[in-house]
């Protein structure tokens, strides 16, 4: 028999209701409020508020409420609140019961004013520790990359700032102020147009021509292959160049997790000359593409002799060309560390080999670094088997952990002004590393099944015959390489 719905009959009490039997067990942010602690914010906070005037939202429910924005991907504050009354796994989340009055949604602009980016960073280092502590983190090997985040800014409110009428604006002089101050306080000068081009809604945007041009920013990380935990995390203006932050970046990973990485994995925008020599200095392998090699490969395509066929002489300090013709030094440049050779320019007009040398009226020059020995040695080894296999796991790796940062809309802008952004970043890396923790953590058995980087040594012992047999067994290559890991230990 069909049933048919009847009115709904109101009650006026519900004496065997509570939120937490709304709540199911395996409910996200159960595991959230029974592992991770908000309780720090009291005491981070404290010299941020006086001892009189209005009680504020206690500064735990409010590092809650942003974290419930980000992980939840709400468009807005105001959409938050608006939605926090009909969410009852939110209000058991927040501590609050049916009838908890909902806070106004400026509190939360109003505590980020107050507490600033520090308070954000430290819950951060707090949640990668705590996937030190549970085991989640190997240390030794790291993986850096950079990905672009489009400002809370529209292209129409960029104006040129050598116009007079940009200098009619009523806001110019606050604009001129903060650019100068970005200048100082940011890690790298604005370009030319930068310089120029400045947005009156985020002036601390930077425009950057990839494609179409974009007000943007810039996130750095540095994620563990282990579990694919995000150890160091930063954010810069979108022209920065992000090779220079990558020692910054290992830094900030042994202070985050107190392990030294010896390996640092990258592509080939970080294979610059002054990031070899500085891992070098620090004792670290840099499994990153060599950017020589791509201008060899450059001088190939246009049928011109390579650098490589330039035969330095250590004895004469000199180099030896193709031709036979001995290149002596011509200039030091002190700025850059490096030595530049060339033959008379008479002797490469007569040469005839020149089409094949150069095209320039002045004849082919070879430059030579001081430290010229240590960066063949360290290009040297980014040829290695090992550091291949580092930089093919780094192509799928780092960039999905940019791919699951999307769904919380790491890529747009939330708020305005840099150290917004960044707030933004260390929210969303805390949340991708609260999963790993509630993926991972307290069993020690998924462990070892989490990453076999450990195992890829006893991985180059096997052939591929062997791994053709085992595969045919019906074995699975990384079981059998785990449990050769054991035995190995």
């Amino acid at each position: 028999m069909m049933g048919r719905e009847a009115p709904l009959q109101h009650k006026l009490f519900y004496t065997d209701f509570t939120l937490e039997q709304r709540v199911r067990a395996n409910h996200p942010l159960r595991h959230i409020a029974q592992h991770i602690d908000f309780d720090f914010a009291y005491q981070e906070v404290a010299g941020t508020y006086g001892n009189n005037g209005h009680v504020s939202v206690p500064p735990p429910v409010v590092l809650k409420l942003m974290l419930l924005l980000v992980l939840y991907n709400v468009r807005s504050e105001r959409e938050l609140m608006v939605t926090l009354p009909e969410r009852l796994d939110w209000l058991w989340f927040l501590g609050f019961d049916l009838d908890s009055p909902t806070p106004d949604h400026s509190v939360l602009s109003k505590a980020r004013r107050r507490w600033g980016e520090t308070v954000f960073r430290r819950f951060f280092e707090r949640i990668v520790w705590q996937c030190v502590e549970e085991g989640l983190v190997d240390g030794t090997k790291i993986f850096v990359d950079s990905s672009l985040i489009e400002a809370n800014a529209c292209h129409s409110s960029v104006i040129d700032t050598h116009s007079l009428r940009a200098q009619l604006h009523a806001r110019y002089p606050e604009l001129e102020q903060r650019l100068t101050e970005g200048e100082t306080t940011e890690h790298a000068p604005r370009g030319a147009v930068n310089r120029r081009y400045i947005s009156t809604t985020d002036p601390e945007a930077a425009i950057v021509a990839r494609g179409k041009p974009k007000l943007l920013y810039q996130t750095h990380r540095v994620v563990d292959p282990r579990a694919e935990v995000i150890t160091a995390t930063e954010v810069t203006r979108g022209d920065v160049n992000e090779a220079h932050r990558l020692i910054p970046l290992w830094e900030a990973h042994q202070a985050n997790t107190g392990t030294h990485a010896a390996t640092v994995v990258a592509d080939s925008k970080y294979g610059t000359t002054e990031n070899f020599l500085a891992a070098s200095e620090r004792g670290l392998a840099a499994h990153i593409p060599d950017l020589s090699r791509y201008v060899a490969t450059r001088s190939d395509r246009r049928g011109m002799f390579g650098e490589s066929q330039f035969v330095y002489d250590a004895a004469s300090d000199t180099y030896r060309c193709p031709a036979g013709e001995r290149l002596k030094r011509k200039s030091f440049h002190a700025q850059r560390d490096t030595i530049d050779y060339a033959a008379p320019r008479k002797t490469c007009a007569a040469c005839p080999l020149r089409d094949q040398c150069t095209r320039s009226t002045m004849g082919r020059t070879i430059t030579r670094h001081v430290q010229q020995a240590t960066l063949e040695r360290m290009r040297e080894r980014t040829r290695s088997a090992q550091a291949r296999r580092d930089i093919r796991t780094r192509q799928h790796l780092i960039e999905r952990s940019f791919a699951r940062a999307s769904r919380f809309g790491f890529d747009q802008a939330r708020w305005r002004g840099l150290w917004r952004v960044r707030i933004q970043e260390y929210l969303t890396a805390t949340i991708q590393n609260i999963e790993v923790l509630r993926r991972y953590g307290g069993d020690p058995r998924k462990r070892p099944a989490i990453s076999m980087m450990r195992s890829l040594p006893i991985l180059t012992l096997l052939t591929s015959a062997v791994a053709r047999f085992l595969d045919s067994c019906g074995i699975p290559l990384l079981i059998f390489a785990g449990e050769a890991e054991v035995v190995a230990r």
